[in-house]
Parts: structure tokens; sequence; C-alpha cells
């Protein structure tokens, strides 16, 4: 059974946007000092957050399944030198301005990778599709010193 939540102040859905809005590229510093501030909740109310928090977290946790996204980073986490290059990438392409430089990025992220030390790993179809799919673009790509698929195909 949730907390109850009649200790909590109902919050607009309005007033919540607008607040985001107004805070929008705002000094960091100055905004958590502000929140800070305006957390000033007397016991119940703590108590009512955090029991209200838990419920949801063991809600969520019993009621799903993995998200394909979720296997994905089980499969290529941070732990993993595929799973930084994939983040780099990512995180790269967000910012890169011509075709050349992302067919370059490409290049550089996904053919140095040992993507065949992950095929069939994961419970998920998707993700070992996609585990064949990063192996087999890693050898098209694969610079012209490595002999790739890419020279074949010119």
């Amino acid at each position: 059974m949730p907390a109850d939540q009649s200790v909590i102040p109902p919050i607009s859905t309005d007033k919540l946007r607008r607040k985001i809005r107004e805070n929008y590229l705002g000094k960091e510093e100055e905004i958590i000092t502000d929140l800070v501030a305006g957390a000033d909740f007397e016991a119940a109310e703590r108590k009512a957050i955090s029991e209200m928090a838990a419920d949801l977290i063991t809600r969520v946790r019993a009621d799903s399944s993995p998200s394909m996204m979720e296997n994905f980073l089980a499969e290529y986490g941070l732990s993993t030198r595929e799973g930084v290059a994939l983040m780099c990438l990512a995180e790269a392409l967000l910012r890169v301005p011509d075709a050349q430089t992302i067919d370059d990025l490409i290049e550089d992220k996904i053919s140095p990778g040992n993507w065949g030390e992950h095929l069939g790993h994961s419970g998920s179809t998707l993700v070992n599709a996609s585990t064949w799919a990063l192996m087999l673009t890693g050898k098209i790509v694969a610079p012209e010193d490595e002999q790739g698929i890419r020279l074949t195909l010119h």
C-alpha cells in the first residue's frame, strides 16, 4: 500500500512546467540552493515521500520486464570497450556536422570493437541481431590497412 499521499502537497503540472522554463539554463548553484531551501519538510512529510518512493521502486521492479534499451545496456555496459565506444558514438553523433565526419566517426568507433565476443550473450533476440549488425558494420568499415570488406565493394 502506498504511503499516505495526503501529507504531500499537490503541485500542478502547469506550475512545474513554468518552474522548469524559468530555470532553463539558470545558474546551477543558485537553483540548487533555492531548491534545498524550499525543501523544508516536516518529519511526517519526509517519511511519506520516502515510503512513496520505495513503493514506486518496488512496483516498477516487480511489474516490468527489461526494455530493449535495458537489455542492450546490460550487454554493452560501460565496463566493456564496445559499450564505451557505443556511448561515445551516440554522444558524438549529436554534434557531427557532415556525412563524411559521421562515416569517419563510425569507422573509428565500430571497426576496432570485438563485437563477436558479445554474440549470443543476451536473452534478447534484438540485442543479438544488433550484435550481428555491429560485427558486419565493423568488417565493412574497417580501415584500408586492415583490408576490410569495404575494399572489395569499391
